[in-house]
């Protein structure tokens, strides 16, 4: 039976540190197309200025971390392991998002990614609800940016191939 990983780290540096590697790889493939080829496309009125992404991420990394650790220590071994392969890959499904709108400028296959991650995220929201109320209303927070990101994606997407 899988047991919970042991580390002389606490558990929640772990998936901080985690969550903002999968930042860095996002702004490290966004960098080369956001100022240069992401201005120049065509995107709907509600499109929120530049400016609010960064810091937007940043707290919703942070706050994930921070979610995925209360349902991790709460959750028995095989829900601690379940947690955890969730994170990682809604991790993956995540920078991968980065690398493919912004890095490759594909944004047709940055929209079957993240409605993949969109299904991942739902899921993870009710597991996290059921186990932990906090960590399911800050999961909540980040499955609705992920929505409006998936929304905005979709009519960038529409409005310029």
């Amino acid at each position: 039976m899988p047991t919970r990983p042991k580390s002389r780290v606490h558990p929640f540096v772990l998936f901080l540190v985690a969550s903002l590697l999968t930042m860095g790889v996002g702004a490290l493939a966004t960098q080369s197309s956001v100022a240069t080829w992401y201005p120049q496309l065509r995107k709907p009125s509600w499109t929120p200025p530049s400016w609010v992404f960064a810091p937007v991420w940043t707290l919703l990394y942070v706050g994930m971390a921070y979610a995925a650790w209360r349902v991790w220590r709460v959750a028995e071994d095989l829900g601690a392991v379940r947690t955890f392969r969730l994170y990682r890959a809604q991790l993956a499904l995540n920078a991968l998002w980065s690398i493919l709108f912004f890095a490759l400028r594909r944004p047709d296959w940055a929209l079957v990614d993240i409605a993949i991650l969109w299904i991942v995220l739902a899921l993870m929201t009710v597991w996290f609800w059921r186990i932990d109320r906090i960590a399911g209303a800050i999961w909540a927070c980040y499955y609705g940016w992920v929505t409006f990101a998936f929304a905005l994606n979709a009519a960038i997407w529409n409005m310029n191939r």
